[in-house]
């Protein structure tokens, strides 16, 4: 298992949005993304969570909202990482994953689409 203080963890993340195409992201609005150690019940198992409301679900939307968040846990995604590629693949995943639920694509899409 790989060891990374959260600084270079976070530096890592903003790679990984920086590497991702733009239609991917240009159509985000008032999102904010955050790393996290681990989900609040403590488990490796949730490697990352959307917290918002898809904008399929939305009503009405505007000035003053809280920003929806797109979190990702360090240290899950660092017990399933052997090496700093892998880990750099994995937080790609995660951030398509999360960012799906954002856009209001489910799980069961997401492995339709073989990114679940």
């Amino acid at each position: 298992m790989l060891n990374l203080t959260e600084e270079e963890f976070e530096a890592l993340v903003v790679e990984g949005l920086d590497a991702l195409d733009d239609e991917i992201v240009e159509g985000l609005d008032n999102v904010v993304f955050v790393t996290d150690a681990r989900p609040e019940d403590g488990s490796l198992n949730v490697l990352g969570l959307y917290d918002g409301v898809a904008l399929t679900e939305r009503g009405q939307y505007g000035f003053g909202e809280l920003p929806d968040r797109i979190i990702l846990f360090r240290e899950p995604l660092l017990s399933i990482s052997d090496t700093l590629d892998e880990l750099t693949e994995q937080i790609h995943i995660t951030l398509v994953h999360e960012i799906a639920h954002y856009y209001g694509i489910d799980d069961e899409q997401l492995h339709e689409l073989g990114w679940a």
